[in-house]
């Protein structure tokens, strides 16, 4: 038996490395796999999509994506080339000679991997045999009415099938790791164990089937983990072929992996398998040369924000944009698992609040949730027209004031501003004070929603009455469809929009990752999440104090939601005391956090999980030194030397209290982020792979 090659973990930061430095890539092919590769459906795409240049790095050649063809999607995203591995193109010819069609390329995203696409309804027709065969390998039967699971089966007996085709080449090596995102990519995963191809398999649930639905439901989720009868469940929401599905792929993986550490928790009891590491999702962090580029680029989006606000308020427009913040929530529409119920009750209470203590502050709150719509409402268009046409009255008068003054000035006058304004632009600028009258209140929603009376936004709208009234000091806005630049009314990319808002608002009661505070704080936005949501929870363990940070977390585990309410009503309301200057310095902090999540250092997770699952494949071949997954040591921010930027509720009233106080002045940001880059380790630097050249395990050390 040739000697093993041992996996120490014993190096530096904490990575797991290749004790024997002469171990090519060559020896290894990766292997990805989702229904979700060039395909976006939801976050699964994002982490993906973000990850995909950090692994292409360390593997090269040897790396490919594995999806489903939907040709909409390929000819806008991938660029068609051969395989570079003869034994892949061989595989893939076996394939199309018996009548499945398979198509292969570069997605052309950040790092350029190679992806394998199948075409689901070239092999269609094998649908009940392979339906027959998933039966005989785990006794799990597909209805046929379900369309989504029929199709996962097609996807899987291809994986399977290419995977069998491929290893059958070779002898000794390359070892083959095929990683299975969620369970519409799982069926491959059980095909490939009973039919015991060579192949280290590993298991990503980034959520539970199970967890998603009863949360859905308003059940105490989490305080009753170990009470519920989970084939029951599971049976009385018609998913429990699906479910089946995905507890099997956990239990025939070699190690199975979830994305955070209450996600964790959660599968332990839904799934009965406690995962063998946890790996946090991250982000392509791009820092910016200039220190404070992203604060001009708030400054910037946020203006083009205000514009949109002067047309949808028009003829209301009785508060100052310089003292109005704007909050937004945006996700999937799921009004209770995204944390929208709770969002409205706190903004009626923070109505009232500010109400009680005349602030001058308004809260403008955005509600970007797709939903059914049938177009634009025409309110919310007219508003924006009225506001064009404002502006081009404005500049039109502007333009002959600014000539007479002009022409005055060479004669060395002073002019007589009661006659330079003749009688003309007095009735042009009268009429335009009269279009800018209204006899409604400002839509709470832009679009013509399809089942209006049912919408629970809405319906919560009315019940409360936030309705954009005067007297209001929070203001509504639901936007039932995703951010575009080329929109008529919000013409702002997901982005740029949430650069331009001062808040975003996520109190979700679940969320097994939360890619929306996480962009938040890559972006520099302060946000809102909750302890259950992986997010929440991973900066509650590496930062001493988030809310210093700008990270507010409700806790929403431990507490009753009336209070959890009141708390992220506290969170909302300290906000609006903070004034402009304590803001930047929130944003400065905030956007320093980004390192957190930033690939270049979560990616040491998903290594570790490979290499253990090559140790559990191939125990001949790999061995693994004995220890726990590998550590963020160092990953911890210290709560700020400075005072916190949001004031104690209970101390002031005053939005604007703190403008001239010697607290402030204690802050030093040069000192501050000097601070904070020392409290964290460098990345690991996995370079450029120059052409040709295979990057080999071992070269990863820092």
């Amino acid at each position: 038996m040739p000697l093993a090659r041992s996996l120490s973990m014993t190096s530096l930061n904490g990575l797991p490395q290749w004790e024997d430095e002469d171990l090519p890539v060559e020896d290894l092919l990766l292997f990805e796999v989702s229904w979700e590769v060039t395909n976006k459906v939801g976050g699964i795409y994002t982490v993906i999509q973000t990850k995909a240049k950090i692994t292409a790095d360390e593997w090269g050649e040897n790396y490919v994506l594995v999806g489903p063809y939907f040709e909409h999607n390929v000819k806008t995203q991938v660029e068609a080339c051969e395989p570079p591995n003869p034994a892949v193109k061989k595989a893939m010819d076996t394939m199309k000679s018996q009548g499945c069609q398979a198509f292969f390329g570069r997605w052309l995203i950040e790092g350029s991997p190679y992806v394998l696409l199948f075409d689901i309804g070239s092999a269609a027709w094998n649908l009940d045999r392979w339906k027959g065969e998933f039966w005989d390998a785990s006794n799990i039967g597909i209805p046929f009415h379900d369309r989504e699971a029929n199709d996962a089966v097609i996807f899987g007996s291809l994986t399977a099938w290419f995977l069998k085709e491929l290893s059958s080449q070779f002898d000794d090596k390359p070892n083959i790791i095929a990683h299975f995102h969620e369970w519409q990519a799982g069926v491959g995963l059980i095909l490939s164990r009973s039919q015991k191809l060579p192949v280290a398999t590993i298991f990503t649930t980034h959520a539970t089937l199970l967890g998603r639905y009863l949360c859905a439901a308003s059940i105490d989720f989490y305080n009753n983990l170990d009470q519920f009868d989970i084939d029951k469940e599971a049976g009385e929401r018609q998913i429990y072929h699906r479910y089946c599905m995905e507890r099997a792929s956990v239990h025939c993986a070699h190690v199975f992996t979830t994305v955070s550490q209450i996600t964790a928790i959660e599968a332990e009891h839904m799934l009965k398998r406690n995962p063998d590491v946890v790996t946090p999702n991250g982000l392509n962090v791009k820092k910016f040369s200039a220190m404070h580029e992203f604060q001009n680029l708030h400054s910037m989006y946020k203006a083009r924000i205000q514009e949109f606000v002067r047309g949808h308020f028009y003829g209301h427009l009785d508060f100052s944009l310089e003292k109005t913040l704007f909050f937004f929530i945006a996700g999937r529409y799921e009004f209770s698992n995204k944390g929208a119920d709770m969002f409205l009750e706190a903004l009626s209470r923070l109505n009232f609040l500010l109400r009680v203590h005349k602030t001058d502050v308004t809260v403008v709150v955005f509600f970007i949730m797709p939903a059914k719509t049938n177009n634009f409402n025409v309110e919310t268009l007219k508003g924006q027209a009225v506001r064009k046409q404002l502006w081009d009255t404005a500049q039109s008068v502007k333009e002959k004031f600014g000539k007479k003054l002009y022409n005055a000035l060479l004669k060395g006058e002073i002019p007589d501003l009661n006659k330079i304004l003749d009688r003309d632009d007095i009735t042009i600028m009268k009429r335009a004070i009269f279009s800018t009258q209204r006899h409604c209140l400002p839509p709470v929603t832009t679009h013509n929603m399809i089942d209006d009376s049912n919408d629970p936004i809405l319906n919560t709208i009315r019940r409360i009455g936030l309705f954009n009234n005067r007297t209001d000091r929070v203001k509504v806005i639901l936007h039932p469809e995703f951010l575009s630049s080329t929109s008529p009314l919000l013409p702002l990319d997901y982005e740029e929009f949430v650069r331009g808002c001062h808040l975003g608002v996520f109190p979700s009661y679940y969320e097994p990752w939360g890619y929306t505070p996480a962009e938040c704080t890559v972006m520099g936005i302060p946000s809102v999440t909750t302890n259950l949501s992986g997010f929440g929870c991973f900066m509650r363990e590496h930062v001493a104090d988030p809310a210093a940070y700008g990270i507010y977390i409700v806790d929403r585990r431990f507490r009753s939601p009336d209070e959890s309410c009141n708390q992220l009503t506290q969170f909302l309301y300290g906000f609006c005391q903070q004034s402009r200057r304590q803001r930047i310095i929130q944003r400065n902090r905030t956007e320093r956090l980004s390192d957190l999540l930033d690939w270049r250092y979560l990616g040491r997770y998903y290594m570790h999980a490979r290499h253990l699952a090559l140790s559990r494949t191939f125990p001949d071949k790999f061995e693994m030194e004995p220890s726990a997954p590998p550590k963020t040591e160092g990953f911890r921010y210290p709560r700020p030397s400075s005072v916190p930027p949001s004031p104690s509720v209970s101390q002031h009233s005053s939005p604007h209290h703190s403008e001239d106080e010697d607290e402030d002045e204690r802050y030093d940001e040069d000192e501050e982020a000097e601070r904070d880059r020392q409290n964290i380790k460098s990345p690991f630097s996995l370079g450029v792979l120059p052409q040709g050249k295979k990057k080999q395990h071992g070269e990863y050390r820092n």
